[in-house]
């Protein structure tokens, strides 16, 4: 279907209508939508677009090493830059590489489009060579997608492509344009009318009823926490949201993939919650009598058991997507749109809260624990992964980009890196992909070329797209990759150890010198053994003009604490076990029992 068409006004004139393939069509919606950067990989199905690319030289093409990269160099320009991120493949296997990018911006709601092309339209369903079915393969994963065999429809496609991808709670769409459409031609004119889809209503307005019991469980309440989500950030909400904690006093727990919504080190924010969260802030959860959750779905790394989450705890829902709201978490009152203009309406309304007595339980709570955030980590000697994260933070004065791959690294920058600005943090949350890290942070990078960009990645995830250390090269894309090298694909071990007898089946993984990988692609390496070396380590890497890996070799069989086992209840967290002798100490414990 094509997007409709408004009647122009008295001053406006219709624009120059010319004739033109369908591949300059595509190029030119992507000039007249706003596109400067896209990641792809030619093939015979794309082959008559990328022909006509070079005559948009305004358009810069990013050639990857492998498809999964394109997607989620797309994504990671997509978070950084709340725009919308576009990656190019060509049919069959091309596309089917997509296909667990595409998953994880479905997962963390990332609005890419993502264009392949198809064979022609006559022989669709014939099993021509690099053929598939790829609008079938992705319908589960994306917000939407298209086939495309009529030259004529291809911008009015890729428009309704980008609006759906970015209107409402984002995604990923699809466009899949057979090879024929871009070779015909047609008489074109870019469309730069509103969308309008019939039957796509992306804008919900709770009601006034639900504003009000939400007030009313708000004014009653003695011990309330504020969930800050990823909609928080998606919906640039953060300064509303600093104001309304302000005004109210309410203390702030946050998501995995909403750090970054509160600043980390306002005197109120409690820290990350869930199962790798803080244990003060799981346990004040547990106690708390109201939940404000704002833009988070209640994902079950965030619950622990169900039956026994939060259960003195009313709840107030505000959510995008009608779908996420009681679906996992059954709230008393559900307040459906923008969490921005939510926040706005409830704002007039709200007072500050007599909640000291909460306040100062919850700082009991925190116990020894919260002296990590002010003081050094202490050097035994030993290199972990904490001193990595924290002296990171401590040399980049918390004003990194940072994109972290999946595993235990993860959590512990998470833990140890404090995001006080939004889109500074990006990573996988929703889908757990590993190799995400240094393709996203490519991506990143087009998107703030003025940022210091760290990607903070395992040996084993690294591995998986080391592959566009070649991008980078060939690119001139400068991004700092640190790698947390323990010898282990240390979360599956850390899992293994706990709840699997201690049998490391699989998990040793054995790496390539990182320094000498990084040197046979013109770029930089450095290794770190010590932690007196990490400080030197990253202001070098910043002064090299070079993507730099900086492979720091750290204690193997650290684990990440605290943990709640998966399905155990919230407050029944595993602790770190603290060394005889050693007493409180801030490397080894993580909050109160």
């Amino acid at each position: 279907m094509a997007a409709s068409v408004t009647n122009l006004s008295p001053n406006e004139t219709r624009p120059e209508t010319r004739r033109l393939t369908g591949s300059q069509i595509i190029w030119d919606t992507l000039v007249n939508q706003g596109v400067e950067v896209v990641f792809g990989y030619p093939g015979g199905a794309i082959m008559p677009a990328y022909d006509a690319l070079p005559q948009y030289p305004g358009l810069r093409h990013i050639l990857v090493r492998h498809e999964q990269g394109a997607a989620h160099m797309a994504d990671g320009f997509a978070r950084a830059s709340g725009s919308v991120g576009v990656c190019v493949a060509t049919s069959g296997p091309g596309a089917t590489n997509l296909v667990t990018g595409i998953a994880n911006a479905q997962m963390d709601s990332i609005p890419i489009v993502c264009i392949t092309g198809q064979v022609a339209s006559t022989l669709i369903g014939s099993d021509a060579f690099q053929e598939t079915d790829i609008t079938g393969i992705t319908l589960p994963i994306t917000k939407h997608n298209f086939l495309v065999s009529r030259t004529e429809d291809i911008m009015p496609t890729l428009r309704q492509a980008f609006y759906i991808a970015s209107s409402g709670r984002p995604g990923p769409v699809l466009v899949d344009i057979t090879k024929d459409a871009q070779n015909a031609s047609c008489d074109y004119a870019f469309d730069s009318t509103p969308v309008r889809l019939s039957g796509y209503r992306p804008d919900r307005y709770p009601v006034p009823e639900e504003f009000e019991q939400a007030l009313e469980l708000i004014r009653k309440a003695k011990r309330p926490v504020i969930f800050c989500g990823h909609g928080v950030i998606k919906a640039n909400a953060m300064s509303l949201l600093l104001e309304f904690v302000h005004k109210t006093n309410i203390p702030v727990a946050l998501t995995l993939l909403g750090l970054g919504g509160f600043p980390a080190t306002h005197e109120r924010s409690l820290g990350m919650m869930g199962m790798h969260g803080e244990a003060w802030v799981n346990t004040a959860i547990q106690e708390a009598d109201l939940i404000i959750a704002l833009g988070m779905r209640f994902d079950d790394r965030v619950t622990g058991n169900l039956k026994t989450y939060a259960p003195n705890a009313k709840k107030i829902h505000v959510e995008l997507d009608p779908a996420e709201v009681n679906k996992n978490v059954k709230v008393d009152a559900p307040l459906l749109g923008d969490v921005r203009e939510i926040l706005r309406t409830l704002m007039p309304h709200v007072e500050r809260l007599n909640i000291d007595e909460w306040i100062a339980h919850i700082e009991t709570l925190k116990g020894d624990s919260a002296v990590r955030d002010i003081q050094e980590l202490p050097d035994d000697g030993r290199l972990f992964a904490a001193h990595v994260i924290h002296d990171l933070w401590r040399q980049t004065q918390g004003k990194a980009l940072v994109v972290t791959d999946v595993g235990q690294h993860q959590m512990w920058e998470a833990q140890y890196y404090k995001h006080d600005h939004p889109r500074k943090l990006i990573t996988s949350g929703g889908l757990g992909t590993m190799g995400f890290a240094l393709p996203a942070a490519m991506g990143a990078r087009f998107a703030c070329p003025g940022d210091e960009v760290w990607v903070v990645a395992g040996d084993g995830g690294f591995q998986m797209t080391a592959c566009e250390l070649a991008t980078c090269a060939q690119e001139n894309i400068k991004v700092n990759i640190a790698i947390i090298n323990n010898g282990y694909l240390g979360m599956v071990r850390q899992w293994q150890q706990f709840f699997y007898g201690g049998r490391y089946v699989a998990t040793p993984i054995k790496s390539p010198d990182f320094v000498k990988l990084a040197e046979a692609h013109g770029l930089k390496g450095i290794r770190v053994t010590k932690r007196s070396e990490v400080r030197d380590a990253v202001a070098q890497a910043n002064q090299n003009a070079e993507t730099t890996i900086v492979d720091f070799r750290v204690e193997q069989e650290d684990s990440v604490y605290p943990m709640v086992p998966a399905g155990a209840d919230l407050h029944n967290m595993i602790r770190r076990p603290i060394p005889e002798g050693q007493g409180h100490n801030p490397i080894f414990e993580t909050g109160e029992d």
